[in-house]
């Protein structure tokens, strides 16, 4: 039975979850793939994540002009700091002696909502034709004279969080821009011949659903390599650690619409989402809205899968190379 975006939208949770069971959204045969990169300790009985593989590198060390309310700079913590490029140089030439495929550039952000990626953009070139490592850069806010510089360094892949809604970006990023200036960047990463990977965050408003709906049309402009689901998780220390997270339907829901948007897009169900009891019940639902990777993945997902009749494997990259998948292997039975 087709259905609308906008119906799905403003489906019920027994409306949605009825729909998710029909199996509408899922590909035939079905395909999974499950990242674990090296940034998180990961064990279950199915895959084991190495530290040496794909760390997160912090260009800015710990800090972020914007002290975002959900962050608080506390997710820059627990990521390789390289605020110099000979140190990003450093950092890269050590991993990859290590056994590493690549890693993830990221860092805090400027007033403006960039990262400051101008001066590194020598040594990621080089880390791309010497250490043939595999690079995704985080951008934050992009113009288009970066984006170019970015594909021609090399960069495999740039990911940025889509924001729609403006009170918002301002509420909790602290930022004094529109989603007009997402929809931009998206323009700018895609002129310069960049693969770019969007980023959709739920919940990020006080926990609730708002505004996800619009990022999904806004990066329906453009073509992306692939697209992730990445939904708000309270941080202890943070001002937002209080707030209550948004309900696995509500995840799912913005899934089941961008597979209805991006019917032919790769879908993850991204890193950065809530722990504890509530996550098999996310990843399964997920499954069932057709996303085609999920980081992380917890354990019961993967029986899940498994006794589906999924195909299903690991890899030790970031979700995001899911544009790409060179590390994928199966594992299923």
């Amino acid at each position: 039975m087709p259905i609308s975006k906008e119906a799905l939208w403003l489906a019920s949770e027994q409306e949605l979850i009825d729909l998710l069971n029909t199996g509408m959204f899922t590909a035939k045969p079905k395909t999974v793939r499950f990242y674990a990169p090296g940034f998180m300790y990961y064990k279950t009985s199915y895959y084991c994540s190495s530290q040496l593989h794909f760390p997160t590198v912090s260009v800015t060390g710990t800090s972020c002009a914007l002290d975002c309310k959900h962050c608080g700079g506390k997710v820059l913590e627990t990521m390789q700091p390289a605020e110099t490029p000979e140190k990003l140089l450093a950092v890269a030439a050590k991993i990859k002696r290590l056994g590493s495929l690549g890693c993830l550039i990221s860092g805090g952000c400027l007033p403006d909502g960039s990262v400051p990626l101008a001066q590194f953009l020598p040594a990621i070139e080089k880390i791309k034709r010497k250490l043939g490592l595999t690079v995704l850069v985080h951008t934050g806010i992009i113009d288009s004279e970066t984006a170019v510089a970015l594909k021609n360094a090399g960069v495999d892949a740039a990911l940025i969080d889509i924001i729609g809604f403006d009170e918002t970006v301002k509420k909790v990023y602290n930022l004094n821009v529109t989603i007009n200036d997402y929809a931009l960047s998206l323009n700018a990463l895609q002129e310069a011949g960049l693969k770019f990977v969007p980023h959709v965050i739920v919940g990020l408003h006080d926990g609730k659903l708002k505004g996800e709906l619009e990022a999904l049309n806004i990066i329906s402009s453009v073509k992306p390599s692939a697209l992730v689901i990445i939904s708000f998780m309270p941080i202890p220390g943070t001002v937002m650690a209080k707030v209550k997270p948004p309900q696995p339907a509500d995840i799912a829901k913005v899934a089941a619409i961008a597979r209805l948007i991006f019917p032919r897009t790769p879908l993850a169900l991204g890193c950065v989402r809530s722990k504890g009891k509530t996550r098999a019940e996310t990843d399964i639902l997920a499954l069932k809205a057709g996303v085609d990777a999920i980081a992380f993945p917890s354990e019961e997902a993967i029986r899940y899968a498994e006794a589906e009749g999924y195909e299903f494997g690991f890899s030790s990259c970031c979700c995001a190379q899911i544009q790409a998948d060179a590390n994928f292997r199966s594992l299923s039975k």
